[in-house]
């Protein structure tokens, strides 16, 4: 297969300035990519004129991500449904893990699971594909939650009555946004045998492009004692990125 040289170094130029939120100037794309000048600057000329770079006249021009850049990205998350994003990530992500993997949305104060993926040799978890469970008890809603203020996931909260689904279930609203704040701090929710006794879930958000949770997925399976639940966080944390990404999200 023969590559364009020229279309493959606007690429990487626009790969290059789109991580910079302050612009690049034209010497600095040059040394990181290895272009001649002579070829950089024809490069950015051509992406000025076809709305894909903007410049910025200072003491040196540098130049960013521009307006027709920005709507063909957006032409990529409208015209894919969710679900071929996130299906495809959480079955594969069920199979590396092994273990049952669910998406889940908000709905009012309660999650709802929309996909669900399973191993080879599944532990039979209650959720199922439809069910409803609290946030208070859940990796998917504490992860949500997690993405909110304390005063939004207090309004959110005010009707639940935290009962004692298990001996593990957080039963007090104060203690539960404490928990919040923790999800905050590591990027990561754990349903502590909260929801089902013999059950342990790790859950993170999912964002879009406009940098809003959409949902959250998570990672269930029997509780063990010697299982790295942190570790196993730090894998959901990279995977739900990965996700996100793909819906336009840019960090």
């Amino acid at each position: 297969m023969k590559i364009n040289r020229t279309t493959e170094r606007s690429i990487q130029i626009l790969e290059l300035i789109s991580k910079s939120n302050e612009g690049l100037e034209m010497d600095e794309i040059c040394e990181r990519l290895s272009i001649p000048r002579t070829s950089c600057y024809d490069i950015l000329v051509t992406l000025v004129h076809m709305g894909m770079l903007e410049v910025n006249i200072g003491v040196k021009r540098s130049y960013k991500i521009g307006l027709n850049a920005y709507r063909i990205g957006m032409s990529y998350t409208n015209n894919r449904n969710i679900s071929e994003i996130i299906s495809p990530a959480l079955k594969e992500l069920s199979k590396e893990l092994q273990k049952t993997c669910f998406f889940g949305v908000l709905e009012g104060n309660k999650i709802v699971y929309i996909s669900k993926f399973e191993p080879e040799n599944p532990i039979i978890t209650t959720a199922t594909i439809g069910t409803k469970n609290p946030v208070y008890n859940t990796s998917l809603g504490k992860a949500i939650l997690s993405t909110m203020s304390e005063e939004k996931i207090r309004v959110l909260t005010a009707d639940i009555d935290f009962k004692p689904v298990t001996r593990f279930t957080i039963t007090d609203r104060d203690i539960f946004i404490k928990n919040i704040e923790v999800v905050k701090s590591r990027g990561f929710a754990l349903d502590e045998r909260e929801l089902e006794e013999h059950m342990e879930c790790v859950g993170v958000p999912i964002f879009d492009e406009k940098r809003e949770c959409i949902g959250a997925i998570s990672a269930s399976s029997l509780y063990r004692k010697d299982e790295d639940y942190m570790a196993l966080g730090d894998i959901l944390k990279k995977r739900a990125l990965e996700i996100s990404k793909s819906l336009g999200f840019m960090p």
